[in-house]
């Protein structure tokens, strides 16, 4: 499932240099991350890297997505 970014966002950047996929991006008001580069970092890390270093704890949850396609959206990202 591609992850989501919400309004406990402090905007602090730690997630960006995290993803492995530059899914995470600065939006109107707090980051944003695009669900089409997203993979919950399947083929990087064995767990979202956003989330490990995210200090409010404000990445969350999104579309579900299986393995085998985050795999496939990873592996489509970087050949």
């Amino acid at each position: 499932m591609s992850l989501k970014i919400n309004d406990d966002c402090t905007s602090c950047d730690a997630c960006v240099s995290a993803c492995p996929n530059d899914a995470i991006s600065s939006g109107d008001v707090i980051y944003v991350i695009a669900a089409d580069r997203c993979t919950e970092c399947v083929g990087a890390e064995d767990s979202p890297q956003c989330q490990l270093v995210c200090p409010a704890d404000a990445i969350i949850a999104g579309v579900a997505e299986s393995k085998d396609a985050l795999m496939a959206k990873y592996q489509s990202l970087h050949g």
